[in-house]
């Protein structure tokens, strides 16, 4: 198909071009100029632009491909793509097409002009498999507001506004601050999208709404995928979210980090070989072949470089080759080099079929040699979209043109932005003339339907292709072409388990510090009561060191608040995505927890029994270690919880600490049951410290035929244990004569029974005080599940 239109003139620079070269095309350049000049044209004659395109290899004008130039195409030896809209190049271009070429054969490292579009109004889009389209969306959110005392009393402000006067969508203690207003735009397979400002802009707010991070009823507008909307469901699988931390396990290498990744979004149905290929060809892909061995690493612990973590980052979330790739900020923080070459990757994940939307803050010149399309923003408003190309005539025609030493086109138009925003007028005439700019000769939005497929007809030739294989049909509707989840329920389980492993295993330092701190209150404590005898005396060291033991092991398990606190925002970052379920994280975390909390349970046990002198043999051994493994499990599962409410760590313990010395409190210990006030009784059933104390209470008390107080022993803690032991056998002998009955110095007094009686231990047996505390352990991580579930919706409000 042809027209009358002048061929759209592209320019493949060849790395292999002869320097002999330079002096025939600067000739014909400067004949052109000649030419330029005297007829006042602007337009060279066309047999001298054949001889300029013959001595610079250009290709023939083609009328059927996209007006986007790739250099990096044409460098491999393909044929760049050709628009067939636009005039011929003007002097202009012609000198700095030929500036490129001397750079190139002079060895200069600048990167090389990538495309030159002049393109006109009419350009014919092509059809493309995907393009998410949004408009008119629009964020509000309410903020504080600051009163000052003057406003309070209605005073009037120098605008001569009342303070007490409301403004509509404004409230008296808050105001309404909108993040985005009225953005409008679109992205299409095989580009980068890059949403560019300076901080506060709302860049972040703009990804979060397309990835359906914001909560319904707060965005207005709408977002299409080829003209449908979009629903939760299916854009959790079809796409990936790449936060700006990297949120990775740091005791994991590169490749376990990947494996495990593919282990979740892939399905069950692939075999062991095929994950493992698509692991290895990733890793090929992200360029992290040398460091694939090598652990992530953190603050204590040397691991991989930080634009390689940032790439291992990407990786877990592409795994599963998602259409559409979000990214907040991925080159923050980074040297320019490293910054570079993860554009480098977004740009071959984009060649391979997604659309990829970031946010950066100011790009070099060779990352905005990566990028296809751009959308400023200032204070939620766009102030340009389109590819990066057109700034230059964009704010020429504005009134502030680029200067021609100014390589960075970005940083110009950052810093012409927000010398907008700090004058009177603000950024509104910009954005005025963007709305002007986007709807005359340089608006280029494709019609849904028209030029693009259905959204199913879409996904079903992306999944014929070999992408998104997240157990991926191809039929149906287009929800259940790919399932919620990659894998079942069991899966899912069996894999987190052995990743909390490897991780935890490599850190063996942590487990060592938890065993070194039991293993010294058990040796503290067996020092300290070593073989108690039965005396009145001896049931009251007992009881001591029954409160002290067991509230030690609640204590002893604060060391869980950190766990998930660490890994929360790996939780929130997988399950956002549906990579497992929260109930199959819930399991598998108290399943990985439970041989640690058995062995530590053993040896406070085996510490402390045998040494203090406690009673009943084997089978008393045997309970003692059960109730004091329930005490773990009911501990850690209850710090667990708070883990999953409380956010930071130091609040946590702080309240983890409270709540425990209440629990203590109200055990029984420090005041008898029936001596608590009723409007405090709640607290002692729901103490978890009560029941496993009651427990080796009767563990140690209830042998009937166990004596503690024996004849002239009933005098002691009395003012009367101080006088002779003669005095203390006369006095047996009145209280005898008096009661009628005999009582020598070896009649039995008190039994272990009489003491849990006087303890007020009389409701519950200790077996089912066990149950009781096992119970409370399932019980919380029942509540973890949903504080999980509430709690980690990862959106705004």
């Amino acid at each position: 198909m042809t027209d009358a239109r002048t061929p759209f003139i592209f320019f493949t620079i060849t790395p292999q071009a002869q320097l002999s070269k330079l002096h025939f095309q600067l000739s014909t350049l400067a004949t052109c100029a000649v030419k330029v000049i005297n007829n006042g044209s602007g337009k060279c004659e066309e047999a001298e632009m054949s001889r300029f395109m013959k001595g610079t290899n250009i290709p023939p004008a083609r009328d059927d491909e996209e007006d986007v130039f790739d250099w990096r195409q044409a460098m491999e030896g393909g044929e760049p793509p050709v628009s067939s809209a636009a005039p011929s190049p003007t002097l202009g271009h012609l000198l700095k097409c030929v500036g490129d070429v001397r750079k190139e054969e002079t060895g200069d490292e600048t990167p090389v002009h990538q495309v030159l579009e002049m393109g006109g109004a009419n350009m014919e889009p092509r059809s493309l498999p995907f393009v998410l389209s949004f408009s008119n969306l629009t964020y509000s959110v309410k903020v504080r507001r600051r009163m000052a005392l003057p406003a309070m009393f209605g005073r009037r402000n120098q605008l001569g506004v009342a303070a007490a006067d409301h403004i509509p969508g404004e409230g008296t203690f808050s105001r309404t601050k909108t993040l985005l207003n009225d953005i409008s735009g679109e992205a299409r397979d095989g580009e980068i999208l890059a949403v560019l400002g300076a901080s506060g802009s709302g860049k972040s707010t703009l990804v979060d709404a397309l990835a359906n991070r914001i909560a319904k009823g707060s965005l207005k507008g709408t977002v299409t995928l080829n003209g449908e909307t979009l629903e939760s469901r299916l854009l959790k699988v079809i796409s990936a979210y790449v936060m700006q931390d990297d949120l990775l396990y740091p005791m994991l290498t590169v490749e376990e980090t990947l494996m495990f990744a593919a282990e979740f979004r892939l399905p069950r149905t692939l075999s062991k070989s095929k994950k493992k290929a698509r692991v290895q060809a990733l890793i090929d892909q992200l360029g992290l072949r040398n460091a694939a061995k090598t652990v992530i690493g953190d603050e204590g612990h040397r691991g991989v470089s930080g634009g390689e973590r940032r790439r291992v980052s990407i990786g877990i979330d592409i795994i599963h080759d998602p259409i559409i790739l979000f990214l907040d900020e991925p080159t923050s923080g980074l040297d320019s080099t490293s910054a570079f070459m993860v554009v480098k990757v977004l740009q071959r994940i984009a060649q391979s079929g997604s659309i990829v939307i970031m946010t950066v803050h100011q790009p070099s010149y060779r990352i905005l040699g990566l990028l296809d399309r751009l959308i400023f923003l200032s204070r939620g408003q766009t102030v340009y979209s389109g590819p990066p190309m057109n700034l230059p005539l964009f704010f020429a025609e504005f009134g502030h043109p680029i200067p021609p030493d100014n390589e960075n086109r970005t940083e110009f138009a950052l810093d012409l932005i927000r010398e907008l925003e700090g004058s009177r007028g603000g950024t509104m005439s910009l954005v005025e003339f963007n709305k002007q700019w986007q709807t005359t000769k340089h608006n280029r939005t494709y019609e849904a339907g028209a030029n693009s497929l259905s959204l199913k007809e879409a996904i079903s030739a992306s999944i014929s292709k070999g992408k998104l294989v997240s157990g991926a049909t191809n039929d149906a509707t287009s929800t259940s072409m790919v399932p919620t989840f990659a894998n079942n329920f069991w899966v899912e389980m069996a894999v987190l388990s052995k990743r909390s492993i490897t991780n935890s295993r490599r850190m063996p330092e942590l487990f060592g510090i938890r065993l070194g701190a039991v293993l010294i209150t058990g040796f503290i404590l067996a020092t300290i009561y070593w073989q108690l005898d039965n005396s009145p005396k001896g049931v009251q060291e007992r009881l001591g060191f029954f409160a002290f033991a067991m509230s030690t092991t609640f204590y002893t398990c604060a060391d869980a608040l950190p766990v998930f606190l660490q890994e929360r925002y790996i939780f929130m970052r997988e399950t956002a995505y549906n990579a497992y379920r929260r109930s199959s994280y819930v399991l598998s975390h108290a399943l990985t927890s439970l041989p640690a909390l058995i062995f530590l349970s053993f040896a406070f046990a085996a510490t402390t029994f045998f040494a203090v002198g406690l009673d009943g043999g084997v089978s008393g051994f045997i309970f003692y270690f059960l109730i004091i493994f329930a005490s773990f499990w009911a501990g850690n599962s209850f710090v667990t919880f708070l883990s999953g409410v409380v956010p930071h760590v130091m609040l946590g313990y702080t309240i983890v600490v409270a709540i425990l010395a209440y629990f203590l409190l109200f055990s029984g210990f420090f005041i008898n049951r029936d001596r608590i006030p009723s409007y405090w009784i709640w607290f002692h059933y729901l103490s978890l410290v009560k029941y496993p104390y009651e427990a080796v209470l009767q563990n140690e008390f209830d042998n009937p035929a166990r004596c503690f107080v024996r004849g002239v022993q009933i005098f002691d803690n009395t003012p009367l244990g101080a006088v002779s032991h003669e005095m203390k056998l006369n006095l047996l002998k009145s209280l005898s004569s008096t009661l009628g009955m005999e009582i020598t110095s070896s009649t039995c007094v008190t039994t272990g029974v009489d003491t849990l009686k006087q303890q007020g231990i009389t409701d519950l047996t200790k077996w089912n005080c066990l149950w009781v505390t096992v119970a409370w352990g399932f019980f919380f991580r029942i509540l973890f599940y949903f504080a999980l579930l509430l709690g980690s919706k990862n959106k705004r409000s």
